[in-house]
């Protein structure tokens, strides 16, 4: 066991170091089925901000303490780089904020004194969740520190008056397989240190059904397990 999780936690770093451009099917072949459901286990347990790495797309807000009239908010391109003022074209993708920031204190040290730079993400396109189904507001949601299903709801405008009692995260393991997770609403919001509300994860999407689901696990199967795409506003069978 402990040589299957070193494995995993090897194959998950290298992952997430060439996760430009990385798609799923490539992941695949890297890792095995056991190694996918692990890494999975792993990503959950280290949470969305644990060693995040910086990938293209992301807003970086890039301060300096000694000399804040060199503070940028710079974007990084799609070929990972980003441009800032005196040293031009860095390398940002695959690195994570804190990794980042001591490649520009080597940048600035020829122009800067004691640089000391510091590397915040304010905005990833990657740190997003999806909130579907009975919510007043279904769409994108800005993935937080420590957010919670509960939380995600809640910044999709609550539920509405026809929600169920029963909600499901769908969330994808290193592999990319769709894996679910359900979540009893009413024992979250009633009794929090069972552990129902769980904390959500980049790219996770939230599907909350209406009331009187029977088979809902049926419709699981039907439209996760075989990977036949989700229509969130489509009715379900009852």
């Amino acid at each position: 066991m402990i040589l299957t999780v070193a494995g995993c936690a090897a194959d998950n770093n290298r992952a997430r170091s060439e996760m430009a451009g990385a798609s799923s099917a490539a992941a695949a072949h890297q890792l095995s089925p056991e190694q996918c459901a692990s890494g999975a286990a792993i990503e959950a347990g280290n949470g969305p901000d644990s060693a995040y790495v910086i990938q293209p797309g992301d807003e970086l807000d890039i301060s300096f303490y000694m000399s804040p009239e060199f503070d940028d908010n710079v974007t990084v391109r799609p070929d990972g780089d980003a441009t800032l003022r005196l040293v031009g074209d860095v390398h940002a993708a695959g690195l994570t904020p804190a990794a980042m920031a001591q490649e520009l204190d080597k940048d600035y040290n020829s122009e800067l004194r004691s640089p000391n730079a510091a590397v915040r993400v304010k905005q990833s396109p990657s740190r997003e969740v999806y909130v579907e189904g009975q919510v007043t507001k279904a769409g994108v949601v800005p993935l937080e520190a420590g957010m919670t299903a509960l939380q995600a709801i809640a910044d999709s405008g609550g539920l509405t008056g026809d929600a169920g009692n029963t909600a499901v995260v769908i969330r994808r393991d290193l592999c990319g397989t769709p894996q679910k997770i359900k979540i009893d609403l009413k024992s979250a919001t009633k009794d929090p240190s069972k552990g129902e509300d769980i904390a959500m994860m980049p790219r996770d999407v939230l599907y909350v059904p209406r009331s009187g689901i029977a088979n809902l696990d049926l419709w699981l199967d039907q439209y996760v397990r075989k990977l036949i795409p989700v229509d969130p506003y489509m009715g379900l069978p009852f």
